[in-house]
């Protein structure tokens, strides 16, 4: 059994984070990671919601990390970001 899966949570719809996060599942995968950063955190959090709220019941969050990361913007300054990522499990 493959350990765990990652989801880069972009700027496409919430539904296409969910059937990616459903797929996943179907897969012999233990645990999926959804990260996110900046504006897509709460796009992340939304995946995750109706994933485990209408589709799959049996759906646990195992963990949730949040962190700041530090990127270098144009001008040469680095930009800090926020991040996450939430770590979710089948519960059998």
């Amino acid at each position: 059994m493959e350990d765990n899966a990652v989801i880069f949570i972009g700027d496409k719809p919430v539904m296409n984070y969910v059937l990616a996060l459903m797929t996943q599942f179907n897969k012999p995968v233990s645990r999926v990671t959804l990260k996110a950063r900046g504006r897509s955190i709460s796009r992340a959090v939304d995946a995750a919601e109706i994933a485990k709220n209408r589709f799959m019941p049996n759906l646990r969050v195992l963990g949730i990390t949040i962190g700041t990361e530090a990127i270098p913007n144009d001008e040469g300054r680095t930009v800090n970001v926020s991040s996450m990522e939430i770590v979710l499990a089948k519960h059998e």
